[in-house]
């Protein structure tokens, strides 16, 4: 088990006064059976109250606008939080079970059908046919169609862009964490296992030293459903463990954006993003 500590800071700066903004923010982790959230909390400037709630998919959500004039924005969470490793628990569930229980509940319907982000190029759904027809586990299925991702894509930054298809980084065969997580979710769900995205933060050091804090990112991998939910990051081809910091779950990266808005001012602005993680115990 690690206890992690995190700083997410998101800045604005318009060319001019904007009149007013509406905005809500995914950032925060919430407590779950692998992680629990110590501290947590979400300082805004210009100062206003934020109102908070838990969305659909169980993300929390914290939702502010700002009415008086204003020539930037900055957004800080911090939290404090305990992980422990998830490793992978094969079930030895089979297709035909998993296809019966996958239409049963709202939660796994919902992570079956694909969405323009996770729509699967031709040879995705080659790849992960060809795979599941070797397994009578589909979890084990899963796990090999996930690994075979990553091995096929490079992690490279700048290739795509955050409006970026599934389809698109596979023709690339280059893309970032979001890219490689949208590909696997459409393997997975084009061989009938309910798959979701998932979005956090990754201590990007194994052998971190406590008390040292390091430059990080936002993070995102994914899980299935096999008779239960499993994880996997498929960026970096590892089971989830106590690196890996759970903020939001949803179909795709539209259902959790760190930061979704609109504002009433200047066209341009520009975005700064700065990601610290410092491992404490």
């Amino acid at each position: 088990m690690k206890r992690l500590r995190i700083e997410h800071q998101t800045g604005f700066a318009y060319e001019g006064a904007v009149s007013a903004s509406y905005n809500e923010a995914r950032m925060l982790p919430g407590t779950t059976d692998s992680q629990f959230v110590l501290s947590s909390a979400l300082e805004i400037d210009p100062a206003t109250a934020v109102s908070s709630y838990v969305d659909y998919f169980g993300t929390r959500v914290s939702s502010f606008d700002i009415l008086s004039p204003h020539q930037g924005l900055t957004i800080v969470a911090r939290s404090l939080v305990e992980v422990r490793p998830r490793p992978i628990e094969h079930t030895g569930i089979t297709w035909d079970r998993l296809a019966a229980e996958s239409s049963r509940a709202i939660e796994t319907v919902e992570q079956l059908s694909q969405s323009d982000r996770t729509t699967p190029h031709a040879e995705v759904v080659e790849i992960a046919r060809s795979i599941a027809g070797r397994h009578d586990d589909p979890g084990r299925a899963a796990h090999d169609i996930c690994m075979a991702i990553g091995d096929a894509v490079e992690y490279v930054y700048g290739v795509t862009g955050v409006h970026s298809t599934a389809a698109d980084a596979w023709k690339a065969r280059k893309g970032v964490c979001q890219d490689m997580a949208h590909i696997a979710i459409g393997a997975l769900r084009a061989v009938g296992i309910p798959a979701r995205y998932v979005s956090g933060y990754l201590h990007p050091r194994a052998g971190a030293e406590i008390g040292v804090a390091v430059a990080g990112e936002s993070h995102a991998w994914v899980e299935w459903f096999a008779g239960e939910w499993a994880g996997f990051d498929p960026t970096n081809n590892t089971e989830i463990g106590d690196r890996h910091v759970l903020v939001g779950r949803g179909r795709d990266y539209n259902d959790v954006p760190p930061l979704r808005g609109v504002y009433a001012g200047p066209d341009k602005s520009k975005l700064n993003v700065r990601v610290t993680i410092t491992r404490e115990a």
